[in-house]
Order: C-alpha cells, then sequence, then structure tokens
C-alpha cells in the first residue's frame, strides 16, 4: 500500500509596504525551506495586491501568494517559526488538503466588492 504524500496549501498575505525584492526573497526563502526540508512545491500562485476584509497592522491591503507544497510535519513547525518572525507577512495559513478536494483555481479568485468598501470605510474612519 504507497501512501501518497500529503498536500498542503500554504496562504500568505504580505505587507504591501514592504519592498517588493524584499516580498519577492521572501517567497523564494519559503520555497527552498520546502525543498531543504524534504518537500516539493506543487504550485506556486501571486495573486498580487488585494484588500484585506480588515485592518491588519494598520494595512487594508496585501500581497496574496497561494504555495501547494508536500513535505514532513517537521516542515510545517519550520515554515510556521519563520514565517511568525518575518517582518513582510501580516498572516499566512498552512491547510492540509484533503484527498478529494477541487484542484487550485487556474487564476486568482474574484476581489470581493464587500471586502474593499470595508477597507475604504476604515481608511475614512482613521
Amino acid at each position: 500500500m504507497s501512501k501518497d504524500p500529503i498536500l498542503y496549501d500554504l496562504v500568505l498575505l504580505l505587507s504591501a509596504q514592504a519592498d517588493e525584492q524584499a516580498r519577492g526573497t521572501l517567497v523564494e526563502e519559503v520555497e527552498a525551506m520546502i525543498a531543504s526540508g524534504g518537500g516539493t512545491v506543487a504550485l506556486k500562485q501571486s495573486w498580487g495586491q488585494r484588500p484585506t476584509t480588515y485592518r491588519i497592522n494598520h494595512q487594508s491591503d496585501a500581497d496574496y501568494y497561494l504555495i501547494q507544497f508536500t513535505g514532513p510535519p517537521a516542515l510545517l513547525e519550520a515554515l510556521s517559526h519563520t514565517l511568525r518572525i518575518a517582518d513582510q507577512v501580516l498572516r499566512f495559513r498552512i491547510i492540509k488538503v484533503l484527498p478529494g478536494t477541487p484542484p487550485a483555481p487556474e487564476s486568482p479568485p474574484p476581489i470581493l466588492a464587500g471586502a474593499t468598501a470595508v477597507a475604504a470605510s476604515e481608511d475614512e474612519a482613521a
């Protein structure tokens, strides 16, 4: 009985105020960590700059990335530790993709009108 490797989704919200080169370097470092930790990157998508649902660290926009990868549990701990202390990371989430889950979309999900309205109203209130 062969055991298929577990697939994970890593969703990164990076500070739009950080230098574009710094954000790119961080994403490259994450990919290198996955490779050196015994994992493989199955998919990497940049969803671009999008409004957040609510302000995070006084920021209403973030640069979104989706990285699908496989790897051992120790890799998840190392990634979580690194992403928690990285200055460019506003939020991240690692999610185990269950068998039968539809594949990741070919293009980024649409930006919902409600998210931009909430972010705009928060900017006006500040």
